[in-house]
């Protein structure tokens, strides 16, 4: 199948490593896949094959909340765990999801579980346990950040008995050893990331080497890793920045993240750095990293310290965090402890807060990688290497949520990706999940992310308890619905396991207080099924573009580009006009509350629904009401839309598809063809004159023209209905044509204050 190109996802891949045949892994590839041309960042393409047995046996299950049966809860052996092997059986290379078997219900797939035993599944104790932390008084020995020695030392023998540290170990040591003949980092700056690729490049590879280091005692790794360091401090044989200010503070997330690279460098090798090469990373740290960093916290260059919740704020904090961290004893300037008394109190004041009260990433889906990671990298830094995280974990009492609003945003092919997706991750995994199941005690945090292509990290060897066991699908409601009034969004689902379930996701909320990464976009819908995105997000739009990251009023300019204004997203234009800044719709919905069991294989009752409704009048200046639904019909394998509009200006509905498009005779509906895959979208009762057409995702003639040329979106149809000003009811039933028998429903027409969990019935 092709990767649709409504994704926006910047996978954020490490490098391509050989196929490891002991594990059966091979690391993704930075290989584009075919929209890259127009997505700015590019979006890697990544094939991963995850060894892990197949428990064999078909068994369908039909698993309500009120029914679904206890699952065991004993913990497995470390022979179990080796038998059983991991969970999915490969990842797909096109959407980067892991490929799951048919299972019995058996214990291996039952309740997420955390087993209290204490065997060779189990890490040690901690010995450093300060009856009073200080964050200026750091344990006595080398690493501190992150993975103590105390770990170290345990994490043989968890390999040898745990299938995924096996495999993740396997990987690490994959793309360590591509990393390793290759140059070091080239500069580049981009202008609007800046050097952001290249710092998280560069952390990702110290990671690498200074992991295989200590795996292996090899010295070589040490070499590699210096070379690397003395690159980015401009010692190279290419430059690397300009003297003054080698990190490019002006962009201080680059700064941050090289901040801490170097502090991973320093610690996790300080043992055998020489003197010489002690004080130069340390003196490099300082000069062009932490030395900036108190100009960021003591003037208004640090703007970024206030009222700023999301990822910018945890990834300096936490960089800055972990640099200090790294030097603090050796460092004589006294830099270091100015700046851990302002970065901790700072980030539970901003960082800590960018979590609402559903559990939402208050910026977008793909931001949250940025931003929990900085958040998590700097709470384990603390943990580990002075005893407490300072209320980093707990002062959001909210925060420990935010696991369950990224499993929910994650689709059947990919995410609901509304808004900026950022520059590649790199380093930016969704691997603080696994460090959120130990700190929040929600061990399917864990349980998922271990099944993902970016699992295979550094942290991740040491945040995962092996004691964990279970499925994290087993009892998990297939729906979810998030209210906090700045991200009002529904996730819905036929399946957890299945790459090719009916997948629906909708939004409402503000149009405003998103850090200026959101879309004019009240009422915009994606549909996953049969294996592929039917209707999706055009994602970022060049971030080079003038004012595009000014966007507080209606007249901004970043509101002139197409993948930021409302033509460019898949709602109710009215007047072909953007909606309105301040937008404050309302939400109600609703779920049968299907949960899915043990087993992959689950098949539904055909009474099993969910729906989402919204009024979103306030986005539009030129109608009196504007109401938006959708509902899953016929045991999850239908999708109804359906919109209620009062308008005194022209009424469009509009969808953004890779399909190719076939308007059918009398234009009420279309067949959608996508990677071998059909869908059949139909109007039911269409009002008069009402007919699909189709376009080009590009600009109206009558649109501002924005500062530069807007960017184009090759491969993109727009699915359309163009009606004058009215009153109008519009249903759109979509039906993917799944294989086998089945009986598609045509529903009643039923008004959307009066749906109800049986008023399709």
């Amino acid at each position: 199948m092709s990767y649709s190109n409504l994704d926006g996802q910047n996978h954020g891949l490490y490098s391509n490593a050989p196929y490891n045949e002991s594990t059966g892994f091979i690391t993704p590839a930075r290989r584009p896949k075919r929209t890259s041309n127009w997505i700015k960042f590019g979006i890697p393409l990544a094939i991963v094959i995850i060894a892990a047995a197949v428990v064999g046996g078909i068994i369908a299950s039909r698993h309500k909340s009120s029914s679904s049966p206890a699952a065991s809860s004993s913990s497995q052996s470390a022979g179990e765990k080796l038998a059983v092997g991991r969970f999915p059986t490969a990842i797909d290379s096109e959407f980067m999801r892991p490929i799951y078997p048919s299972t019995t219900d058996s214990a291996a797939f039952g309740a997420p579980t955390l087993s209290s035993s204490n065997d060779q599944n189990s890490w040690p104790a901690d010995p450093f346990q300060p009856s009073s932390p200080d964050v200026l008084a750091v344990r006595p020995d080398r690493p501190r950040l992150i993975a103590p020695a105390y770990k170290w030392d345990a994490l043989p023998s968890l390999i040898a008995n745990d299938p995924y540290l096996q495999a993740w170990n396997a990987t690490i040591f994959g793309n360590a050893t591509a990393f390793k003949p290759t140059a070091p980092v080239l500069y580049f700056n981009d202008n609007s990331s800046g050097v952001l690729d290249n710092a998280r490049e560069i952390k990702a590879r110290i990671k690498a080497f200074a992991y295989v280091y200590r795996m292996t005692n090899d010295t070589s790794w040490v070499d590699r890793a210096w070379e690397e360091i003395q690159n980015a401090a401009g010692n190279g044989t290419t430059v690397w920045g300009p003297d003054e200010d080698r990190w490019n503070s002006v962009h201080f997330l680059d700064t941050a993240e090289l901040s801490a690279a170097f502090g991973i460098a320093y610690d996790w090798l300080y043992d055998v750095w020489t003197p010489s090469q002690k004080s130069m990373i340390m003196t490099t740290l300082l000069k062009y990293g932490l030395q900036f960093g108190v100009t960021q916290v003591t003037t208004s260059a640090g703007w970024w310290r206030t009222n700023t919740q999301g990822n910018w704020n945890c990834v300096c904090n936490s960089g800055l965090t972990m640099g200090s961290l790294a030097i603090l004893g050796d460092d004589t300037s006294g830099v270091a402890e100015q700046l851990l008394k302002t970065t901790i109190d700072n980030a539970n004041q901003n960082c800590a807060q960018a979590v609402s009260d559903d559990g939402t990433w208050a910026e977008t889906a793909n931001y949250w990688y940025f931003g929990t990671t900085g958040h998590a990298e700097m709470a384990a830094s603390l943990l580990s290497a002075t005893g407490s995280d300072y209320g980093l974990v707990s002062s959001n009492p909210n925060f420990g949520k935010t696991g369950d609003f990224h499993m929910y945003v994650m689709g059947a092919t990919s995410l609901f990706n509304y808004g900026d997706h950022g520059p590649n991750k790199y380093s930016s995994t969704a691997n603080s999940m696994i460090f959120y199941a130990s700190q929040y005690n929600q061990p399917q945090y864990a349980l998922f992310q271990r099944d993902q292509w970016d699992a295979a990290d550094p942290w991740s060897m040491f945040w995962y308890d092996p004691r964990l066991s279970g499925a994290y699908w087993d009892g998990k409601s297939l729906d979810a619905f998030f209210d906090n009034g700045l991200d009002q969004w529904a996730s819905m689902r036929s399946s957890w396991t299945n790459n090719n379930a009916l997948f629906v996701a909708m939004k409402a909320g503000k149009n405003s207080g998103h850090q200026n990464h959101n879309d004019l976009d009240c009422g915009d819908f994606v549909i996953d099924a049969l294996g592929t995105r039917w209707a999706g997000e055009l994602g970022s739009g060049d971030y080079n573009s003038p004012n595009y990251f000014v966007g507080d009023t209606q007249t901004d300019q970043r509101w002139q580009y197409y993948r930021k204004m409302t033509e460019g997203q898949n709602t109710i234009l009215i007047n072909k006009a953007n909606q309105d800044v301040n937008a404050a719709p309302t939400v109600k919905h609703d779920s049968s509350q299907t949960t899915q069991g043990p087993t992959t294989v689950i098949e539904v009752d055909t009474d099993s629904t969910a729906f989402f409704t919204t009024d979103m009048t306030s986005a539009y200046f030129d109608a009196t009401s504007v109401k938006r639904g959708i509902r899953l019909l016929n045991g999850r394998k239908q999708v109804l839309l359906r919109d209620e509009v009062t308008a005194s200006q022209g009424v469009m509905w509009r969808m953004h598809t890779n399909a190719t498009v076939s308007i059918d005779t009398g234009g009420t509906s279309a067949t959608l063809t996508l990677d071998g895959q059909t869908m059949k979208v139909s109007m039911l009762n269409a009002p008069s004159g009402a007919t699909f057409t189709t376009s080009k995702a590009v600009r109206f003639d009558s649109d501002p023209t924005p500062p530069i040329p807007d960017q184009d979106n090759p491969g993109v149809t727009v699915l359309l209905i163009d009606l004058p000003a009215g009153t109008y009811t519009l249903e759109v039933l979509f039906n993917p044509q799944w294989p086998g028998s089945v009986s598609y429903v045509t529903p009643p027409s039923v008004s959307l204050d009066q749906w109800s969990l049986t008023s399709h019935n």
